[in-house]
């Protein structure tokens, strides 16, 4: 029981944390790959109410989909850099 516990209010940190990253992070690269970690982190809270087939969607879904999707997003319309455009 305790250590129940002290995984979720481990996991609980990591969710708001991750979230908070998400919201003040200035890169959008670093915003995505943090709403990665709050979203596996939110299925680390669904296996441990065991929903294994809600934690299993929540990978799935939101981060192999729509994570991946904002990912090439942000990589296809990024635009070059002045330093970037000097090197070619």
């Amino acid at each position: 029981m305790v250590y129940e516990t002290l995984t979720f209010g481990l996991f609980a940190l990591v969710t708001i944390a991750s979230s908070l990253g998400v919201v003040l992070a200035r890169d959008v690269w670093h915003s995505a790959l943090l709403l990665g970690v709050a979203l596996l982190s939110v299925a680390v809270h669904y296996v441990m109410l065991q929903a294994e087939f809600l934690a299993a969607m929540q990978i799935l879904v939101y981060v192999g989909g729509v994570l991946i999707l904002i990912t090439f997003a942000v990589m296809l319309t990024r635009q070059a850099t002045t330093e970037e455009v000097t090197e070619v």
